[in-house]
């Protein structure tokens, strides 16, 4: 059992799982599997979905310990001394981590598109043209530090066992991926609490429907009704064009797209 502790089966599993699910029933069937950018998001999945994850675990750990040194030489105690649901039921951590996960990354969501030089580095995500499962691994390494960095004070005072960690890692690698794939799935009446591939495809739109965007949820929906950031127009069933304003000189190239954010804070060279 103990390969099923290890987070990258579970992303082989839930990637095979939603390709699957596209080609049987298709949202948009005049979409091809090899889409343009394929091959990119190939290298994202790959490179995102596993190595990136394991040199952050190195680069956090060092950053975790300097921080938890700062704090203990001004005599605070570090947040994961806190443990506050570490006594409760497995299926009680869930839910609670469940929910101050996504609200935490809900409002890092806002930020990477309101922030400028936030929105630098979530370009990446958004200068896709063709939304499918693989689609949702299509971002730079800069905007997972920020997830990290922001996310980590919130979510370690918990102090959740590391199965309902791992639960909720496959739990958000599966439902953003259904999110971001070429699937006719809405949630029905449900709609209001879970964010879907028919809510989510209105976040990626060319056209902004509120300030810095629209449709911010990861797993829930919920935040954007009640914050009033829900865009899903009843007389339209899908955006007439995906990707962001001036996305003509994004650069298409891999190292192109790495080096973006860096290439947009260096001065300009005139002469």
């Amino acid at each position: 059992m103990e390969i099923f502790a290890q987070y990258y089966v579970w992303l082989i599993g839930v990637s095979l799982l939603c390709f699957a699910l596209e080609r049987l029933s298709p949202w948009r069937r005049e979409q091809k599997v090899l889409r343009p950018g394929f091959f990119q998001d190939l290298f994202w999945l790959v490179f995102n979905g596993h190595f990136l994850g394991m040199v952050l675990a190195t680069f956090t750990g060092q950053t975790v310990l300097w921080f938890h040194q700062v704090l203990k030489s001004v005599g605070l105690p570090g947040p994961d001394t806190l443990q506050l649901v570490a006594a409760w039921p497995l299926w009680a951590q869930f839910f609670v981590l469940l929910v101050v996960k996504d609200f935490v990354e809900w409002n890092i969501h806002r930020l990477l598109h309101n922030v400028p030089w936030l929105w630098e580095f979530h370009k990446l995500h958004h200068s896709i043209r063709e939304l499918d499962w693989i689609g949702n691994f299509r971002f730079h390494w800069g905007e997972i530090l920020v997830y990290k960095t922001l996310g980590y004070v919130p979510l370690v005072i918990l102090g959740v066992d590391w199965r309902v960690m791992l639960a909720i890692g496959v739990l958000w690698t599966l439902m953003l991926d259904i999110n971001h794939a070429n699937l006719p799935i809405s949630w029905g009446p449900l709609r209001y609490l879970l964010n879907s591939p028919k809510m989510h495809v209105w976040h990626h739109d060319v056209e902004l429907h509120g300030k810095g965007g629209q449709n911010f949820g990861q797993v829930l929906s919920v935040w954007d009704w009640l914050f009033g950031t829900a865009y899903w127009p009843k007389d339209q069933e899908m955006p007439k064009q995906l990707g962001f304003a001036g996305m003509e000189t994004y650069p298409k190239s891999l190292i192109g797209r790495i080096t973006y954010p860096a290439s947009r804070w260096l001065p300009s060279r005139k002469g």
